[in-house]
């Protein structure tokens, strides 16, 4: 048994880490390992006086890049590794074992209780054998992260990646992938780029902005493009991203009519992978290349119309929601199967989301509404089909998607129990929890994979309310068209509030049975035995982890579901002109959702401040302001053009509303006052 204490200390083969030589390329990743692992060391052994077992580090050229072995004695810890990644992979390997650090410590504010010495105990131990040779995220839609505490998010993301043996990421969107480029590869980890930015280049128009972005026009301004990301980047641990798309994630030919046809289309895509590939190869012969066969691209090569090298490997996406079939764009969903064919050469690997952004029904500020089970299913069919190259998962801002990340893990070789590591003797409890939470979600379509995100209420709600005030329930409401087909407004509200109204006691049990499961944990938390067993500072942890993943992820689909049942029925009673009735269920439907800003502002505690406030996809705090549009449109028309007969007729004092001789003695009331006076005296009535 090796004893570890806050003395213990990591000593480099061939002397002093800044003087060794064979250390000088690597010493940037090798010194941040370090001073990890002593972070480690600060946070979970408290004062002592035994100096504790030395750390004695070593390279050996005759191991792979990323393995380690690690030999325990009772006198010290011995590292052996391929690379300064197998070095990293081997310090936090100790740090999770003796340490009891666990992956997502930052994320899930999950830290051990702090002992005076932890031990480790004597024999040898290998690195993993990782499924994937490339394994990693992608921190993508990163609204949140972006404006809470960067660059600090970024570094706490990439060592969560790296805690679950992942070596690979697209470290953020646009400029962000710029900016946080170097602190990836500072960490270690391999650098590729967003299927949208082809080689990491910039975007023709942010650096054109005064142009039309057509390559056959500019073409030399798009290889100028190419050339600069080349020589920005460097050489090392660059996976070069192939491709062509739009200006943003979009087809390039909505911006280029010209390409009119799949095979003109597929002709420029082919012929300009191949010179980005030859250019990719004459500067560094040795670099990986990709592509992504992701939307329209998979649809053309599928059809025929795109060739590309053999060598590079191909990059298959699922759908957003899981299953490993092309995306639906806008009401097109083909569903055409996202894996290579039969006998199909070449290395291949996948995109898969965690987390997606599609202005329909998918999943941000919420976990993926599909369960573990099929995800698992999903990668390891595409694994043993022949993509097990390369795995990039969008990870967004992965406070809300440590539990979809960890089980994506699991499938490429990660060790480690999810429940276990951060709900500790309420493992069980907590996994049923999150079993009833997959079983909870609302389906919007026929498949097993068609479950409704966050983004499915709040969209939908908002294209509701675009509807009611442009145009009536006669006709159809374009962003519903997917859902429901070309039927009236009114038909589309009923068909949702049919799907949404067999689903809310499920979710409303759901949210009810996390807070009875977080109460029995803070009681635990807060009585003697724990106190006395020094265990209450874990399980109030643990309760509170539990508010702010589970509990507030039900909250947000409960009190969603709620909003817009009461949005679809206030539609309902719009159309019969029952306006005050209308007023008031829109009026719920805000106050539902008002409840959801509560509870993220209740998971904005400590580090955490802010960490919501730039919610801009769901937007829930945008639906509620146009849910009160809506408000002041019925008002409107049941109200006005004088606004006082509600006023009278809710606000009054005692006079009979029939009686007028003065239309009003104050002020008009403001919408959410109104509400308020009109929902008391429904209650009233209902009592």
């Amino acid at each position: 048994m090796c004893i570890i204490t806050e003395k213990t200390r990591i000593q480099w083969e061939g002397g002093d880490l800044d003087s060794a030589l064979e250390y000088s390329a690597c010493k940037t990743v090798l010194r941040l390992a370090e001073q990890r692992f002593y972070r480690d060391l600060e946070m979970t052994v408290c004062s002592g006086e035994a100096l504790g077992g030395s750390i004695k580090i070593g390279m050996k050229q005759d191991m792979d890049a990323g393995q380690y072995v690690i030999r325990v004695s009772a006198e010290d810890i011995r590292i052996e590794a391929g690379d300064a990644l197998g070095v990293t992979y081997a310090l936090l390997y100790i740090s999770e074992v003796c340490l009891h650090i666990s992956p997502f410590w930052y994320w899930n504010d999950s830290l051990p209780q702090p002992v005076s010495q932890a031990r480790m105990p004597e024999g040898i131990w290998h690195s993993p054998v990782y499924r994937l040779r490339f394994r990693g995220w992608f921190v993508n839609d990163e609204v949140l992260i972006a404006e809470w505490n960067a660059p600090k998010s970024w570094e706490m993301a990439f060592e969560a990646l790296l805690r679950l043996g992942g070596n690979m990421v697209i470290p953020g969107t646009g400029p962000n992938s710029k900016v946080y480029r170097k602190l990836a590869e500072d960490m270690g980890l391999w650098v590729t780029h967003h299927h949208a930015e082809p080689l990491g280049a910039e975007m023709f128009l942010n650096v054109y902005p005064d142009k039309n972005p057509s390559f056959s026009e500019h073409p030399d301004l798009f290889r100028g493009l190419w050339h600069a990301a080349l020589a920005e980047q460097g050489k090392d641990k660059v996976i070069w991203n192939l491709g062509f798309r739009g200006q943003g994630d979009r087809p390039f030919w909505l911006d280029d009519p010209q390409y009119d046809t799949p095979e003109k289309r597929g002709a420029l895509i082919s012929s300009i992978i191949k010179e980005q590939y030859e250019l990719v190869k004459q500067t560094y012969p040795q670099a990986p290349c990709c592509t992504n066969l992701y939307g329209e691209v998979m649809e053309l090569y599928r059809m025929g119309y795109i060739t590309l090298p053999e060598d590079i490997i191909y990059i298959w996406a699922d759908n957003g929601f899981g299953k490993m079939v092309s995306r639906r764009q806008n009401d097109h969903n083909p569903r055409v199967p996202a894996l290579p064919g039969e006998g199909m050469g070449g290395k291949h690997g996948i995109y898969y989301h965690a987390s997606f952004y599609d202005l329909q029904a998918a999943s941000h500020i919420t976990m993926l509404p599909n369960p573990p089970e099929m995800v698992e299913k999903e990668l390891l069919q595409a694994y043993e089909k022949g993509a097990d190259e390369f795995l990039i998962v969008n990870c967004s801002n992965v406070r809300p998607h440590t539990y979809t990340l960890h089980q994506i893990a699991l499938t490429w070789g990660y060790r480690g129990e999810y429940m276990q590591q951060y709900f500790g003797e309420y493992a069980t409890a907590a996994a049923a929890l999150y079993a009833e939470y997959y079983g909870a979600m609302a389906p919007f379509g026929r498949h097993e994979d068609e479950k409704a995100g966050e983004q499915f209420y709040h969209y939908s709600m908002r294209a509701i309310c675009h509807g009611l005030m442009a145009a009536g329930g006669g006709e159809p409401e374009a962003d519903l068209v997917w859902l429901t087909g070309q039927i009236p407004l009114r038909e589309q509200t009923a068909v949702i509030l049919k799907l949404l109204e067999g689903h809310l006691e499920g979710m409303q049990r759901l949210k009810a049975h996390c807070s009875v499961l977080q109460e029995e944990i803070r009681q635990a938390a807060d009585s003697e035995e724990a106190q006395h067993a020094g265990t209450a500072q874990q399980l109030a942890a643990q309760a509170q982890l539990l508010a702010d993943s589970m509990g507030l992820q039900a909250a947000i689909h409960c009190y969603s579901c709620e909003a817009e049942i009461s949005l679809c029925r206030a539609f309902g009673l719009f159309e019969e002109q029952n306006y005050e009735a209308a007023f008031v269920g829109v009026g719920d439907a805000a106050e539902a959702l008002k409840k959801i800003l509560d509870e993220m502002k209740a998971a904005e505690h400590g580090k955490w401040q802010g960490f919501y406030a730039n919610d801009c996809l769901a937007d829930v705090k945008f639906t509620v302001y146009t849910l009160k549009s809506v408000m002041r449109y019925i008002r409107n028309l049941g109200e006005g053009p004088h606004f006082y007969r509600w006023l009278r007729k809710y606000i009054g004092e005692n006079q009979d509303e029939r009686v007028l001789l003065i239309t009003n003695m104050k002020n008009h009331p403001e919408d959410e006052e109104l509400y308020t006076a009109m929902k008391n005296r429904q209650r009233q009535e209902q009592a």
